[in-house]
């Protein structure tokens, strides 16, 4: 690893990355999650019928600029997500390792997760508003709209008008079992298999519950009091797969945007060590 600073940048850089090839279905996910919102099935109208179909029917009427609505907000997300993630994961999880077995250097799958839990909360928190306006520039169509509508000028007339109104565990996981398990060696076709792992799970596990934060981040006013509302009245009316709308354009999204930042991370993070070690002394490096 990188000094702090380094993989903060370093992580940033590859979340970018990422982010720019995998918004538009991002975008898509965004639409199927709110379409039919609080609708019982026979009933809903499906302007978005699949993956596909909603990114086809999106740059039709929209354009590129369509489906690439908040990715200014993306990107500032993403710096401040996976820079605190990638950045903070390493002095989190050697504290925790030191404090726990004395020894930095042990590897411990349930320190992992915590570390990976913890860094991601922090990314979370400090990069929340940044999804809130996004969501919210994603979600507005003038052709096909679906769930509330927000008219926001850009990401910056977001923010004012929400202000005005209101005032990785995975991918360590697997890499180390198919270095130990499968024979794999260190390199990019083992970041790729490893980070393709990650993101499918990660799309199982956080999809129902990134469908109640997509609704509840659209909503205008009290449609929802709040999470366990939320999915009340999403599952009594719309049934329990209503938590997976969109599922398969999130799997189009995670998977290409997982592979990309963590496969990235691991290059701009050599990246990053290569510049530290040729301008930074090792007293300056300690420091950060």
């Amino acid at each position: 690893m990188s000094t702090t600073l380094g993989s903060f940048i370093a992580g940033g850089i590859a979340a970018c990355g990422a982010v720019t090839a995998s918004h538009p279905f991002e975008t898509v996910k965004i639409r199927l999650q709110l379409q039919g919102e609080l609708q019982a099935k026979d009933v809903a109208v499906k302007k978005y019928r699949g993956v596909l179909h909603g990114v086809s029917v999106i740059s039709q009427n929209e354009g590129i600029r369509g489906l690439y609505r908040g990715i200014g907000c993306a990107y500032v997300y993403q710096i401040l997500l996976n820079g605190c993630r990638l950045g903070f994961y390493e002095p989190v999880r050697a504290f925790t390792t030191n404090l726990i077995f004395k020894d930095p250097n042990v590897q411990s799958l349930g320190v992992n997760v915590f570390t990976g839990a913890s860094s991601g909360i922090l990314g979370a928190m400090a990069g929340s508003p940044f999804f809130l306006v996004k969501t919210r520039l994603q979600s507005y169509s003038p052709f096909l709209p679906v769930g509330t509508q927000h008219r926001y000028k850009n990401a910056l007339d977001g923010v004012k008008q929400i202000y005005q109104a209101g005032g990785l565990p995975t991918y360590f996981f697997a890499k180390r079992r198919l270095i130990k398990h499968a024979g794999m060696q260190d390199g990019p076709g083992l970041h790729l298999l490893s980070s393709a792992c990650s993101g499918f799970v990660v799309c199982c596990v956080m999809h129902p519950p990134d469908t109640v934060m997509a609704r509840l981040y659209n909503q205008n006013g009290n449609l929802y009091k709040g999470i366990f509302d939320c999915l009340y009245k999403t599952v009594s009316t719309e049934g329990v797969l209503a938590l997976y709308k969109g599922f398969f354009a999130h799997l189009s999204r995670i998977l290409p945007h997982t592979i990309l930042t963590l496969t990235l991370a691991e290059q701009t993070n050599k990246m990053m060590r290569w510049v530290e070690n040729k301008t930074l002394s090792e007293s300056i490096k300690e420091k950060i």
